[in-house]
């Protein structure tokens, strides 16, 4: 049993990925409702919650049916970070995780996100100081160093676990990468086969496939695999990695009625939830994926990602369960061995 501090995950968690304008609560329904084992939210920037605006509290935002979920922060200056600390103790998540991963240009300049990989001691410092200021337990979220020349995660993981984080994530690829190549796990699995480190390890990063999840957790020995772009209009993705684990068969793809009531939930709870205007627009990065492989798709998924009226949205949903009723989607190749 895989266990952060008290809550327990199970014996190979799969997880959700923190991403802005992505892991928000409509999205994480869905993704629970397939088999995700703990969610994480959209980072949180902890000047926008010190200061109470209205998108960084907003996030905080935590539905019963979809614990146990973690708390996302971001931000640089200590002060501000613990003050962050003691605003999201109040909506009591499972877990409290700090972002030293994201390598955005707007975050890594201000030292926040990956940019704190070029200052490791601050790194460390930084992390203690939220390890004391909150009675939740801190995990961490980071990347392999800042460029090919800087990866010290070796090094990182034990420190981090020294001053008193209960788990780390680890996206296998530098700052530099951004997203960019093939991840290395090699290194993600050396941490593992550290006889010193105990907390828990999560690998982050290429896992698109259930096959290829089979693969990665036989060969680096890693606690659970955080999943992210691979579930963005895709939340079937842990049930079917769940399955492949399980049967070593690969699961039929969803229907189209799946698809299409997937999208409609979506839809519908990001409106109740941003609003109509925000609710609409953060939704058209997801209809590509729902509908991937529909042939003569193109023109509807254009309807879908330029229209700003949601009854004209859902009308079009309900056009392509019409035109597209009794389509079947196909396996992909089975490439590994269960």
């Amino acid at each position: 049993m895989v266990k952060i501090a008290n809550v327990e995950l199970g014996e190979f968690p799969l997880l959700l990925a923190p991403m802005e304008d992505v892991s928000d609560p409509p999205f994480r329904a869905l993704c629970k409702a397939q088999g995700c084992d703990m969610m994480y939210t959209e980072f949180i920037s902890v000047e926008g919650l010190i200061r109470d605006a209205h998108k960084s509290v907003q996030k905080l935002d935590i539905y019963p049916e979809e614990r146990p979920v973690g708390i996302q922060i971001f931000g640089a200056e200590i002060d501000s970070m613990r003050r962050a600390a003691e605003i999201v103790e109040e909506a009591q998540p499972e877990v409290l995780d700090i972002n030293f991963g994201c390598p955005v240009k707007k975050v890594v300049c201000k030292m926040a996100g990956a940019g704190i990989l070029q200052d490791i001691p601050r790194m460390v410092a930084l992390t203690k100081e939220i390890v004391d200021a909150t009675d939740l337990p801190v995990t961490v979220k980071t990347r392999l160093g800042w460029d090919d020349n800087t990866i010290f995660i070796e090094d990182v993981a034990e420190r981090l676990q020294d001053v008193g984080i209960k788990a780390l994530s680890i996206h296998g690829r530098t700052r530099k990468q951004m997203y960019k190549g093939e991840a290395d796990w090699t290194k993600i699995g050396k941490i593992k086969e550290n006889p010193r480190i105990h907390i828990p390890i999560f690998g982050n990063g290429d896992i698109d496939s259930p096959q290829k999840a089979l693969d990665y957790k036989n060969k680096y020995g890693v606690d659970g695999i955080m999943i992210g772009r691979a579930s963005i209009g895709n939340p079937w993705i842990f049930r079917e990695i769940k399955h492949f684990f399980n049967t070593g068969e690969i699961l039929d793809p969803p229907t189209l009625k799946e698809r299409v009531d997937a999208a409609r939930q979506h839809l519908m709870h990001g409106i109740e939830w941003k609003g109509p205007k925000l609710g609409v627009v953060e939704m058209r990065r997801h209809y590509g994926q729902y509908f991937r492989g529909l042939p003569g798709i193109k023109p509807w998924r254009s309807k879908l990602v330029t229209e700003f009226e949601p009854f004209e949205i859902f009308r079009t949903l309900d056009r392509i369960e019409e035109k597209y009723a009794g389509y079947e989607f196909y396996k992909k190749p089975q490439l590994v061995e269960a």
